[in-house]
């Protein structure tokens, strides 16, 4: 298993799909990064070489992307500082409710979990 920035990436995916196990790398910069190196499409991550590998961290570490405890750190950190100063975004946060204005009447299922049922309980 090729080891990219302490991430274990899956040896038979595509490149191109096994880079985006590391946080912080979606489709669009693990497109980019496979163009940059002109890596064959159908190329697996187990065929990667030690250089290519080296490549692929000078690549995210070049354009300063956030990956990985970084990127997680500075996302709880801007969740932190709504909470603190009490806006309402932060509120939502706090109650587990969903932050960008989906209704919740009849939905948001993921965000407030299961339903919990109130009423007369058969004997």
């Amino acid at each position: 298993m090729p080891r990219l920035l302490g991430v274990d990436i899956p040896n038979n995916k595509r490149t191109e799909y096994a880079l985006r196990y590391i946080y912080g790398v979606g489709p669009t910069r693990a497109k980019q990064i496979v163009d940059e190196l002109k890596l064959d499409p159908a190329h697996r991550s187990q065929e990667l070489t030690e250089e290519q590998i080296n490549q692929i961290s000078e690549i995210i570490i070049r354009n300063q992307w956030m990956t990985e405890g970084d990127l997680r750190r500075d996302i709880a950190a801007n969740m932190k500082r709504l909470q603190a100063i009490q806006c309402y975004r932060g509120h939502r946060h706090r109650r587990g409710l969903p932050v960008r204005g989906q209704r919740t009447s009849t939905n948001a299922r993921t965000r407030k979990g299961g339903r919990r049922t109130v009423g007369v309980v058969s004997k």
